[in-house]
């Protein structure tokens, strides 16, 4: 086994280990967090020169966004999770946009969305630090 296997082996126990004891308020915020890394990912692919790139960051994306309104579970007298619901319905509505027209914009408009609620839950997470996420 190589230095290279035997690292990303580490890092591949460290993460797993990470994702499995982390409480469902960081998840959440690491999958937005994902969400919005791959739809920059995407901006930066062309979809008319480079159409597999573009599509395979969008896809990851949208997966993520569909697995976050999925996993939404609705609490008596409060409008949180149909709200959420909402917001993710209108990113997955753009990023299939995104695809289906070859257009940035809409990508644009999803990950504006996603970056407010990644702001959101990173002060949920951390409520003594309020900042903007990028």
């Amino acid at each position: 086994m190589s230095i290279h296997t035997d690292a990303r082996h580490v890092a591949d126990q460290y993460l797993e280990n990470t994702v499995e004891n982390a409480p469902p308020v960081k998840l959440v915020r690491m999958l937005v967090e994902g969400a919005v890394k791959f739809l920059d990912r995407a901006l930066l692919a062309s979809p008319q020169t480079d159409r597999k790139a573009f599509v395979h960051w969008t896809n990851k994306a949208d997966n993520i966004v569909v697995e976050l309104r999925l996993s939404l579970i609705p609490v008596a007298g409060s409008d949180v999770a149909p709200n959420l619901e909402r917001l993710y319905l209108f990113c997955e509505e753009r990023i299939g946009l995104a695809q289906s027209n070859n257009d940035h914009a809409p990508l644009r408009e999803a990950r504006k969305v996603l970056a407010v609620l990644l702001d959101a839950w990173m002060r949920v997470e951390n409520p003594e630090q309020s900042g903007t996420a990028a």
